[in-house]
């Protein structure tokens, strides 16, 4: 839509109108009112950026007399009010772009899409067939909840077009948890969403409360939504328990993201058949290792160990280091039980107290694990490096392997750190060759977030209840797996997708990651220089360089965390596809997910097409695996948020004992409705709301991320320093609330 300019003016169209009085004669079909609106919608569809009056629009509509010209002034209203025209200045009307300009028979346009609810009751319609999302007043939503697929018939406003639902094409779910909350007498009540997008209560006669009490969280069934009713009916499914159950509440996350809290028993039993014993036959099919010094680096709380490392020196000099990993794909099997429940999944979810695997405990702790002093198959990318950390040779293939030893990040951190310590030298060499593919990594323009991680102590007592807050930052031997790993994706995705080795690349599946939006981009660059630093522009090594010494430079100041936020979301989201273009975050031309298969579904795939392949197979069906793609892209989203929202919890669970306390925190966004800020000294984040900002009227400045006072011209900006109380703590919500406290 083009913007409105109150100064812009036609005189030719004036002219035109005089010289139609001056040389024709008043000789009108407008005698019947009805024709009006086409006549007008015909005249203003010729130049349709500009604007008329009614004056000028009955002279250019040969409509003469006083009445019929008063008939002209009383149609412009009423098509305002229909939202076809829209009014540039007083008196004077144009065509909205897009409405019957560019057909005059089409008196409406359908659109189908899917509902994004907001948590006041208004949406907006996510369209393909629409670049722009389209606002949905909640008076024009009829019944229509967040998720689902509807038609909606557009009409337009001033400023740009809204829609209204039509029809409810497809439900994106009848069930909801939420908390019960009955009425004074206790003859009925309702089951309240915890998802705050769902603007709607369910309804329950007492006789379908299924022994539910007030308070309790519950699974609701919406039965029937009665034309007359504001509310839908519906029923109990499921008693879930104490709404302030740590369990309860865990798998109300996991509820509201469609993700499985328990594995189903017939995939249980089709687990427990799979025996530990290696078959001696196979064993003959792969590369032996089993006399290779191998070891594993993992979280000192891990139980399923996905990768292995093997370091062997050679006679010329050289170190054929083996990157190992899990072999599930010769556990699991195309279309048996276990793989349609791991697709299904796609990724293991990893909330703040547990973890909800992607495979049964039998193959994700224990079968399928590279536990210590255990033999295991693998898939192994082998690679043979000289003293330059070049690679002189790979290998890709099904091998066996006996892990030597297990260490945690922290005993391989203190041997580097020390330079002593079992398997010392191995360890050291390892990160010698770690730390010049990073380099390398980055010369190249590869992108660096190494971002804090904010972790938690919990209560031994039950695993739940948060004692205290920590931060997680990645060290020496967390990158040294992280590089091999990062090697061991690029080489194998390169192998299968390389242009000059291949004229006709099989179909594969890769990880991309596309360049960030310009606009996007320029918005950052514009308002980092606020704080004194510059990005600086030109191709992608030159930006990603420029990046990296930005987020250096700010690493451990005040506004350091809120940079770096802001420099994650101006990237692109990476996920999978068939189509490669590759990962601009890691400069990779190539890059695919290996490393992983006991979490990661892509990597099981990803391991039987290279295997097939190694076989001498023929490229697969591309549509098939772009569909799988974008479902284990869409299970990602999900397992995301789901951490997210335990994090929030825990962090809210964890203030609550604080209310009252004051504390110093840094602005960590800014909306029209109020301040986010981030408490320092554990990154709990809560809202200021605008309203309890009772000093002055403050206005949003978007473009410079701040809040201004309206008559003091006090400035709230991302970054800045503030003191903060905490006011309310909402689990429910999993919101904090906190207060300015005037310096």
């Amino acid at each position: 839509m083009s913007r409105r300019n109150k100064k812009f003016q036609n005189p030719s169209k004036k002219q035109e109108g005089n010289k139609q009085r001056k040389n024709k004669p008043v000789n009108n079909n407008y005698n019947d009112p009805r024709k009006i609106p086409d006549g007008i919608v015909r005249l203003l569809n010729k130049n349709p950026k500009q604007g008329m009056n009614y004056k000028e629009i009955s002279r250019a509509l040969r409509i003469g007399n006083k009445l019929d010209r008063a008939r002209v002034r009383a149609v412009l209203e009423d098509m305002v009010n229909q939202k076809t025209l829209e009014e540039m200045s007083r008196g004077k009307y144009r065509l909205i772009l897009g409405s019957k300009k560019h057909n005059t028979s089409e008196k409406t346009k359908e659109l189908e899409g899917v509902i994004d609810a907001t948590s006041n009751g208004s949406a907006y319609l996510i369209s393909q067939d629409s670049e722009e999302d389209i606002y949905i007043h909640s008076k024009n939503i009829n019944k229509a909840l967040h998720g689902d697929t509807v038609n909606i018939r557009i009409v337009y406003g001033r400023k740009k077009p809204e829609g209204i639902v039509t029809r409810i094409v497809q439900r994106a779910r009848t069930k909801f948890i939420g908390t019960i909350q009955m009425n004074r007498n206790g003859k009925f009540g309702f089951l309240v969403p915890d998802n705050q997008r769902i603007n709607v209560d369910l309804y329950i006669p007492l006789t379908k409360l299924r022994g539910a009490v007030d308070g309790e969280k519950a699974i609701g069934e919406i039965t029937d939504w009665p034309n007359d009713s504001k509310n839908p009916f519906g029923k109990v499914t499921e008693v879930l328990g104490a709404a302030s159950d740590n369990d309860v509440i865990m798998h109300s996350i996991l509820f509201e993201y469609d993700l499985p809290n328990k594995f189903p028993d017939t995939v249980e039993r089709e687990a427990e058949k799979i025996t530990f014993d290696l078959d001696p036959e196979e064993i003959k099919k792969r590369r032996d290792f089993r006399d290779v010094l191998t070891f594993t680096i993992d979280p000192h709380d891990a139980k399923d160990f996905d990768d292995a490392l093997s370091i062997k020196k050679l006679t010329n000099g050289n170190y054929e280091i083996g990157v190992h990993i899990a072999d599930v794909s010769h556990y699991m099997k195309p279309g048996s039980i276990l793989d349609s429940e791991a697709f299904d999944r796609a990724t293991s979810v990893y909330l703040v107290d547990r973890v909800v695997p992607m495979l049964p405990e039998k193959l994700s702790n224990g079968v399928c694990s590279l536990r210590p002093n255990e033999e295991k198959f693998t898939f192994s990318a082998v690679f043979e490096f000289d003293d330059k950390a070049n690679i002189v040779k790979e290998w890709f293939g099904r091998t066996v392997i006996y892990s030597d030893k297990r260490f945690s990040y922290e005993e391989a951190q203190e041997i580097i750190e020390n330079k002593k310590g079992k398997l010392s030298e191995e360890i050291l060499i390892m990160d010698s060759i770690a730390k010049k593919l990073r380099s390398k990594r980055f010369k190249s323009g590869a992108i660096s977030f190494d971002r804090v991680e904010v972790k938690f102590n919990l209560d031994k007592a039950d695993n739940a209840t948060p004692t205290g807050v920590y931060f997680k930052e990645s060290k020496d031997a967390n990158k040294l797996i992280e590089e091999f790993m990062l090697q061991a994706n690029r080489s194998v995705a390169k192998f299968i997708g390389d242009r000059k080795r291949h004229k006709n690349p099989k179909t594969f599946i890769y990880r991309i990651h596309d360049k960030p939006k310009p606009d996007r981009f320029e918005q950052f660059s514009n308002f980092v220089t606020q704080f004194g630093y510059n990005i600086k522009g030109g191709d992608n090594a030159s930006v990603a360089k420029s990046l990296n010494d930005l987020l250096k430079d700010v690493h451990g100041k005040k506004e350091g965390n809120m940079i770096e936020t802001l420099a994650v979301r101006t990237m692109a989201k990476a996920e999978y596809s068939t189509s490669n273009i590759g990962h601009y975050g890691l400069a990779f031309e190539y890059y695919s997910h290996f490393t992983s298969p006991i979490r990661r579904y892509p990597d099981v795939m990803v391991h039987r097409l290279l295997q097939e392949y190694l076989d001498g197979g023929k490229s697969v069906n591309a549509e098939d695996y772009e569909d799988s793609c974008k479902h284990c892209s869409k299970m990602e989203k999900k397992a995301a948020s789901a951490e997210r929202d335990s994090i929030k919890y825990k962090q809210v669970e964890f203030m609550a004992k604080h209310l009252g306390e004051e504390f110093t925190a840094i602005i960590s966004g800014v909306t029209e409705w109020g301040i986010y800020a981030e408490i320092e000294e554990n990154l709990c984040e809560g809202m200021i709301s605008i309203r309890s900002m009772e000093d002055d009227t403050y206005v949003l400045d978007a473009d410079n991320y701040c809040l201004i006072g309206s008559r003091n011209g006090k400035k709230y900006q991302m970054g800045d320093r503030i003191n903060i109380q905490i006011k309310n703590a909402d689990l429910a919500k999993k919101q904090l609330d906190y207060v300015i406290i005037p310096n």
